[in-house]
């Protein structure tokens, strides 16, 4: 019973702690495009850049 004592107000306050990270990530705009990343997978913007040689030689 001893234990409830101790453990009881430890999770209290690790819930508070969670709780107010989570509301001062909302705020701060962590949830504003949920689907971005997920349709910035999809897209295939991957192109090969301009290599050195190829803008030296035209001089």
């Amino acid at each position: 019973m001893a234990g409830l004592l101790f453990l009881i107000p430890i999770a209290l306050g690790m819930g508070l702690i969670g709780l107010l990270a989570f509301l001062w990530a909302a705020r701060s705009g962590q949830f504003d495009d949920p689907d971005g990343a997920a349709n910035r997978i999809l897209v295939d913007d991957d192109r090969p850049l301009p290599s050195s040689e190829s803008r030296d030689s035209g001089e």
